[in-house]
């Protein structure tokens, strides 16, 4: 009998010594339903996917009850891939190109993550994709310079066609109360563990054997583990809310005009209909 299929989740750990916190991410079947829905594969997908996965991870980290944002930018402008990881644990993602760009090229290009603060403040933090790097370094880059914060962070998608085999990622954190010495140690330790690919296709992506695997021979405490999953935040409400948020002069037009307005979700392609008497009704409200 085959073993059970892991689902996607987040799984925390620290070192019994307090040097280190663990985030791991199994995102298989989150980047799967992602791609789907951008119809976004070969390098696009993996940029994407790698995009995904490490803003889930973000979140987890520095900000697990709040939202976080993705945007990577192409140096040209004509590419970009976002990925929005919500504190409830669903995900998505969204490539858009212009002017007949076909593939996506990270090199020379920009990445910016947001997240929420305790505040509500929103803070930002820039970081250029490095020389020669991909979407990890770059938020390695991002987590040293905006957040102050030493970390070692892989983040992968490998594909197959049009298959997700396994997508996943980690971040190994040095707790601030302890010396750079231990992170000294911890970054020659993960090394080997710089590309994932291969580890997380062979164990389908499961959290606990990379785990196991990064903090070999070193005493840890799983601390919990939460599901994640492709969720989109569209919904029939904020279609109607983006629609009662434009001048009366438009809403007149739009009601004069007697026609259903379609609105098709660019995450997810989820299709609403708003017929005329709605439309009159917000008309009559403004």
């Amino acid at each position: 009998m085959s073993a059970e299929r892991p689902a996607d989740s987040v799984l925390r750990a620290m070192t019994d010594d307090g040097a280190f916190r663990v985030v791991i991410t199994r995102t298989t079947d989150t980047v799967q339903r992602v791609l789907q829905a951008q119809q976004a594969w070969g390098d696009n997908g993996r940029y994407l996917g790698e995009l995904v996965t490490g803003a889930a991870i973000v979140r987890e980290t520095m900000a697990p009850k709040h939202r976080v944002q993705g945007l990577f930018q192409t140096r040209d402008g004509r590419g970009r891939l976002v990925a929005d990881a919500d504190p409830g644990g669903g995900n998505r993602g969204l490539l858009t190109r212009t002017d007949g760009l076909e593939d996506v090229v990270l090199e020379g290009g920009v990445l910016e993550m947001m997240r929420t603060l305790y505040t509500g403040e929103i803070h930002r933090g820039v970081v250029s994709i490095p020389e020669g790097g991909g979407i990890s370094e770059a938020l390695m880059g991002y987590m040293a310079s905006s957040e102050q914060v030493a970390s070692m962070i892989a983040v992968a998608c490998v594909l197959e066609e049009q298959t997700v085999k396994a997508a996943g990622g980690y971040i190994v954190q040095l707790l601030p109360e302890v010396g750079r010495g231990p992170l000294a140690v911890m970054t020659e330790r993960l090394r080997d563990f710089e590309r994932i690919d291969r580890l997380i296709t062979d164990r389908d992506g499961a959290p606990g054997p990379l785990l196991d695997e990064l903090l070999y021979g070193m005493p840890f405490t799983r601390l919990d583990e939460s599901p994640l999953r492709f969720e989109c935040r569209c919904s029939a409400v904020r279609v109607v809310g983006a629609l009662a948020s434009l001048g009366r002069e438009q809403l007149q037009e739009l009601v004069d005009a007697q026609e259903v307005i379609e609105m098709g979700c660019d995450y997810c392609g989820a299709q609403y209909a708003v017929p005329p008497n709605q439309l009159k009704g917000l008309l009559e409200q403004s």
